[in-house]
């Protein structure tokens, strides 16, 4: 079930207000099971952290997770500092979870964080857009997927 690896180095982070492990440790297997070298920075990450791994690491690709709800105001503080810093800019950026509070998709929430730099937003954790943007990556396909939030 191995995709093709010209992705790369697969940065892996959760949001600077989100405590949770287990989308974490999830997302770092499904990424693996598919061929990818993964750095899972875990939780409770602040944009600062995440732009300078992501600087030094110079990973493929950079994957946004959180579950608490509050992932579309971590998440674009935290893609708008990676695409400040410098070697960071080009990098894809994914976010997917629980990306509010209120319980509805938000199409205006997503075009935000799109507009912030993120390649694709996949609120709710939406698994089989992300292994679509995966496979389009991998394989210099369009890498604008991802369900609007």
């Amino acid at each position: 079930m191995a995709h093709s690896q010209g992705v790369g180095k697969v940065l892996l982070t959760g949001t600077v207000s989100d405590s949770h492990t287990w989308n974490l440790v999830f997302l770092d297997l499904f990424l693996r099971e598919r061929g990818h070298e993964v750095v899972n920075l875990g939780p409770c990450v602040p944009a600062d952290l995440l732009a300078t791994r992501c600087r030094l690491d110079r990973p493929g690709l950079v994957v946004i997770s959180s579950v608490n709800g509050h992932g579309y105001s971590d998440g674009l503080r935290a893609v708008t500092r990676l695409r400040a810093e410098p070697g960071c800019a080009a990098v894809p950026v994914v976010i997917g979870g629980k990306l509010g509070l209120d319980g509805r998709d938000d199409a205006g929430r997503a075009d935000r964080l799109r507009q912030a730099g993120c390649a694709a937003v996949f609120d709710d954790g939406d698994l089989t857009a992300f292994d679509h943007f995966l496979t389009a990556l991998s394989t210099g396909e369009s890498t604008l997927a991802g369900r609007s939030a």
